[in-house]
């Protein structure tokens, strides 16, 4: 087989590297010429673990290309749409980039000979691949789906920050069309592809595939809305602690420990997009969703909880020195968009602090989009060096090494937010340091 990804962002170039790893010869298709040649060059356009290693060993052994030509499409087997989908002011997705690759493939399947199979990794709302897709794609070849070419949705569950690892061993592979037999085709593709360890593949309608990603990221997101809801009640209980209340209902098999480790919410390219897209579509088709509604906002307030603590410990703000530990909206990713440091940042600026931030990988990024709203340190302890107060915002693992010593002879008054509950409270206290957590209850 040989494949065409359209779309170098981080699903695309990802699943590029990751069919490359297997053997495979892949093209990759980009608009953004800059991205197309930072690519060709060996250099990842963000950062993921171990992908930009992937990559360099792709285009050494010649399985990868690079192009902003569309027309190389005719020489491939498979398509790949992996191009964004933004949210609109109103919440819904915005079909643009979808719409345009749609068109631009549709073109390439015109003077192509032999059957064809398009892909849509990206994450679209119930009925896109049906309703918009297909019908530009036919427009365009002047060919029919499910004759003259195949058409699947194939959404992807790629983490950031394990996204090499998740596209080389997934933990289930979706497929859905309208042809049976573009169904076998692609579940044939990847009982190839994956050997041995295939693993379970369900094969459903395209409108089934579209939800199932949707409704994937809402459960996880409502699950981490729901241990921050029981975090902020077990911080107004003395002798309240969240971990103990999560360890005991995560050990009931029907809940799981999974996605119950309180903190200051969720951010991310995926969470907010695809609970705002959904709920938008279920408003569209006349379904509230409340219980989506209820984690977007549970989690739209949770980051608030990090200034609260901080005034607990220091009370007015105006000129206070506040310490940010991490800035990305997870560890293992330089990515900002929707991260709870943004709003963070916003808030104890409004109250008058100065705040000075670090992050092994996001600082690039944060530069770009906070420019000189705060300073950046080079280290966590030049972070901390005189701050009244620190916050631990992203659990990157060089943070969960920083003794209680070290927060004491640095800082200039030892009081620490721990965000995300990486630190023993009792060695913090013990250790003479002013110490809050979230879902951690006065003792």
């Amino acid at each position: 087989m040989r494949i065409s990804v359209f779309g170098l962002g981080p699903v695309g170039l990802v699943t590029a590297v990751s069919f490359c790893k297997k053997g495979y010869s892949v093209v990759g298709i980009d608009t953004d010429s800059y991205r197309v040649e930072l690519i060709r060059s060996g250099d990842a356009p963000f950062f993921e673990p171990s992908l930009e290693t992937g990559l360099r060993e792709a285009l050494d052994a010649g399985l990868l290309k690079t192009t902003s030509d569309s027309s190389v499409n005719t020489e491939s087997d498979m398509s790949y749409i992996t191009v964004g989908t933004p949210s609109s002011p109103d919440g819904s997705i915005d079909l643009t980039y979808i719409r345009g690759v749609a068109s631009t493939i549709g073109k390439t399947l015109l003077s192509r000979n032999g059957y064809h199979l398009v892909l849509v990794k990206s994450t679209v709302t119930p009925g896109t691949a049906r309703n918009v897709i297909k019908p530009i794609l036919e427009k365009e070849a002047h060919k029919l789906a499910g004759t003259d070419f195949g058409l699947c949705s194939n959404p992807e569950f790629l983490r950031e920050g394990r996204a090499m690892y998740d596209a080389e061993f997934p933990d289930r592979i979706i497929i859905g069309g309208e042809s049976q037999s573009d169904l076998d085709k692609l579940e044939a593709f990847y009982n190839e592809v994956y050997g041995a360890n295939t693993p379970t593949i369900i094969k459903t309608t395209y409108e089934n595939a579209e939800l199932i990603k949707y409704a994937n990221n809402s459960f996880l997101a409502m699950k981490v809305s729901y241990i921050n809801m029981i975090a902020n009640l077990c911080q107004n209980i003395k002798g309240g602690d969240v971990e103990h209340v999560a360890k005991g209902i995560g050990l009931d098999r029907r809940i799981g420990s999974l996605f119950l480790r309180a903190g200051l919410g969720w951010g991310g390219s995926c969470f907010p997009k695809d609970l705002n897209a959904i709920s938008a579509y279920g408003n569209n088709i006349g379904v509230k969703t409340a219980l989506i509604n209820a984690a977007i906002t549970v989690n739209e307030n949770q980051p608030l909880k990090a200034v609260e603590l901080v005034e607990r410990h220091i009370g007015d703000l105006k000129g206070k020195k506040i310490a940010l530990l991490g800035l990305a909206f997870k560890p293992d990713t330089d990515d900002l968009r929707e991260a709870v440091s943004i709003p963070i940042i916003a808030t104890l600026l409004e109250k008058g602090a100065q705040v000075v931030g670090y992050d092994p990988a996001a600082i690039p990024n944060a530069k770009i989009l906070l420019r000189d709203k705060i300073q950046f340190a080079t280290s966590p302890v030049d972070c901390i060096r005189d701050a009244d107060c620190c916050v631990i915002v992203t659990e990157w693992d060089e943070f969960k090494k920083i003794s209680p010593a070290v927060f004491l002879e640095t800082m200039r008054r030892p009081n620490v937010v721990d965000g995300r509950r990486i630190y023993d409270p009792s060695a913090f206290r013990q250790a003479g340091i002013k110490f809050s957590a979230i879902g951690l209850g006065e003792t």
